[in-house]
Formats: structure tokens, C-alpha cells, sequence
């Protein structure tokens, strides 16, 4: 961490070069960001249910995209001692963070190691996938990116930590979950009552399902709909089975597939739902295309797409910390290309109509979607 604090001043400096601000106009007369970016200027910040401000100045943070800033921490991170440093200093920081706030992390970590999980690989894992590149690139802080045993035990309580840290003032780790993923299923209930013309949601796709938080959220939500959680990692996958079999039967069981979310080979128009929780702002530009047009071909007339994730207008993720942004940062390796990508404008490439976001906590936004009727 020495060599973070070293590099300070060169930080202060170079941190207010300020990338694009919002303006009370109504376009912009500079060339567009690289990557066909496309500006949206709005005249003020969206304000919370609360009347706090979630939304920054900028389009996104001056850590991300083609500023000075951002290719220092670039050129910072491809050093590999200081890469190294980094990496366990943002595990460190995470697990901190974490038991700070009372979430027992070693111990949910040990309980899954520990534990008959490793029968689940075999019913789960297709062994005849093969892994797109970037998926095989270090990231979180593992070598093996989340294709481990340690990165799937330890999931669930890295998805705790980060509820928090949206709602540092929730009373309780369960309720600043509860915060940050009730208002994502309002967003999508408020979307489906809007757009999809009160379309039954029968097949729910779950992309990138993790050890299955959101999978469950939604089959809570929709208890009559068949829901699929979908995920790359068979570590992931079979802890999302493993503690599925732990809880009460479901009428009806979710399903879990272990695949290339960008080519499912599942059928055309079998899904009235899809869900991408906290997955993007993991995949290079080509992949959330990838994703987003997938999601397209597999959704029904009127079904809708979900888009959860890392809003790039956050005000608070564009106000972290030096230290605390190159951290993130040396953890995630396509993040710049997540914020430089205009999502919105992705969907509606792909032919999705009645694009939509909200900011659905301080630091996230949901992105929801429709397949038109006809």
C-alpha cells in the first residue's frame, strides 16, 4: 500500500481533469467518446425517493473511460509488484469492510468448503463448454477469476458486503439488502405493468445467476413461473444448487444451466423475463453486446429485459477515493468498457424498445427493456 500512497500526488492532480460534465443543454457539441459511446446531457440530477441526490455531475467517474486519470491507474496496474499489492489489498479491504459490518465472512466461507458442495459439480457442470477468453482472465482478486472453489464459498457474503456499502445506513446487513434488491424487483414490476401490457410471466431466465441470490429473489417474486439461473462457473453453479436443496421444496424447482450466456442454445422466444444481475460491469463491450442480443432472440414478444449493475452516474462511485478507485479497478478488468459502452443505446440496437433507467440504490442502476408486441 506504500506504493498507492506514493503515487498521491500525481492522483491529486490529475483527479480534477474533469471529463464530461452535464449541462443544461440539450446536446453536445464535442465528437463522441470512443466505442460510439452516445452522451445523454440531462438537465439536473435524478433525485431519490428521499429527495437525496444519487446522481453525480458527470457522466461518469473520472477514474473511468479516456482521461488522464484513468490511464495512470491503467499504467499503475499493468506494473505487476504494484498489480500484486493491489489485488490483496482490495481483498483485504473487502473482507475489512465486511466483518465490520457484522457479515461473518471467513466463517460462510468455511462453512462451504466444508461442506458435500463438491458432489454438485457433476450434475451441474457441461464439461463440453468452452470458456469465452475474457472469462479466463484474473479477476475479484483471484487468479482464476470466479472459476474456484474459494471465489464461489465466498460470494454470498461479497454480495452482502457490497448491499451495505450501498446502504451504509441501513440498521442491518439483511435490510440493505432487502433495500437494494426490493427496489430492482420494483423496477421491474413498475416496468412489466407499463410496457408489457400485464403479459403473464410464465419463464424467467436468470444470466450470470452467481450462486443464485437474484435467481431466488425472482422465484419469490414469480412463484408460478419456471426460472432459470444461468452462469458460466460450475464452482457458482454448484453452490446455487448445493443451498437450493438446503431450503424448503418449491413448487416449482429452479433450474440451473451451466453456459455461455451470450449463446445459450436455448430456444428462441421461451422467456417472458431476463435478468442480468451485477454481471455486466464484468464483460468487455463485445460481451455485453453479446448478452444484450442473446437476451433479445430469447425473449418472447413483450417480454422484458432487467439490467441491474454499477450505475457510471453514481454520485458516490464518482466520488470515491483515490485509493479506494484504484482498487476497484485492479480487481476489474473490463470496467472502463463497461462505463464507456451507452447501454441504453445497446438495447435499442438490439431491438429492444421502451428503454428504461432508474437508479435503484446510491451506487446502482436498473436498466429494463421491452420486446415489441409485434
Amino acid at each position: 500500500m506504500s506504493l498507492l500512497a506514493a503515487s498521491s500526488t500525481a492522483f491529486s492532480k490529475l483527479s480534477h481533469q474533469s471529463p464530461l460534465r452535464r449541462t443544461s443543454a440539450s446536446t453536445d457539441s464535442r465528437s463522441p467518446p470512443p466505442h460510439g459511446r452516445v452522451v445523454v446531457v440531462r438537465a439536473s440530477p435524478v433525485p431519490a425517493a428521499d429527495g437525496v441526490e444519487l446522481e453525480g455531475e458527470l457522466e461518469l467517474p473520472r477514474w473511468a473511460g479516456e482521461t488522464s486519470l484513468s490511464r495512470f491507474i491503467g499504467a499503475l496496474i499493468s506494473f505487476k509488484p504494484l498489480f500484486s499489492v493491489m489485488k490483496l489489498g482490495a481483498r483485504q479491504l473487502l473482507i475489512g469492510n465486511a466483518e465490520k459490518t457484522n457479515i461473518p465472512w471467513r466463517e460462510m466461507t468455511n462453512e462451504i468448503l466444508n461442506s458435500d458442495v463438491y458432489k454438485e459439480m457433476e450434475s451441474v457442470q457441461n464439461p463440453s463448454l468452452v470458456y469465452p477468453d475474457y472469462y479466463l482472465n484474473p479477476f475479484h482478486a483471484y487468479d482464476e477469476g470466479n472459476l474456484s472453489w474459494l471465489a464461489a464459498a465466498e460470494a454470498e457474503a461479497a454480495t452482502m458486503s457490497i448491499a451495505k456499502l450501498a446502504v451504509p445506513d441501513a440498521p442491518t446487513v439483511d435490510e440493505a439488502n432487502k433495500i437494494v434488491r426490493g427496489k430492482w424487483l420494483k423496477a421491474i414490476e413498475n416496468h412489466l405493468k407499463q410496457y408489457s401490457g400485464n403479459s403473464e410471466i410464465n419463464d424467467i431466465l436468470d444470466i450470470g445467476c452467481s450462486i443464485g441470490v437474484s435467481t431466488r429473489y425472482l422465484a419469490e417474486m414469480f412463484p408460478s413461473a419456471n426460472v432459470t439461473g444461468l452462469d458460466l462457473s460450475p464452482y457458482f453453479l454448484s453452490v446455487a444448487q448445493y443451498k437450493e436443496k438446503k431450503k424448503a421444496a418449491r413448487i416449482k424447482p429452479i433450474r440451473w444451466i451451466h453456459a455461455n450466456g451470450e449463446c445459450t442454445g436455448l430456444p428462441s422466444k421461451s422467456f417472458d423475463l431476463v435478468s442480468l444481475a451485477y454481471v455486466l460491469h464484468e464483460c468487455p463491450r463485445r460481451a455485453t453486446i453479446g448478452l444484450v442480443n442473446e437476451a433479445f432472440r430469447l425473449l418472447r414478444p413483450g417480454g422484458t429485459i432487467a439490467v441491474t449493475d454499477n450505475s457510471p452516474k453514481s454520485k458516490v462511485l464518482q466520488e470515491l477515493s483515490p485509493a479506494k478507485f484504484t482498487l476497484l479497478k485492479s480487481t476489474e478488468p473490463f470496467l472502463d468498457e463497461y462505463y464507456l459502452l451507452d447501454l441504453e443505446k445497446t438495447m435499442r440496437d438490439a431491438g429492444f424498445v421502451s428503454v428504461r433507467t432508474i437508479m435503484t440504490s446510491p451506487r446502482h442502476r436498473t436498466v429494463t427493456a421491452t420486446v415489441p408486441h409485434c
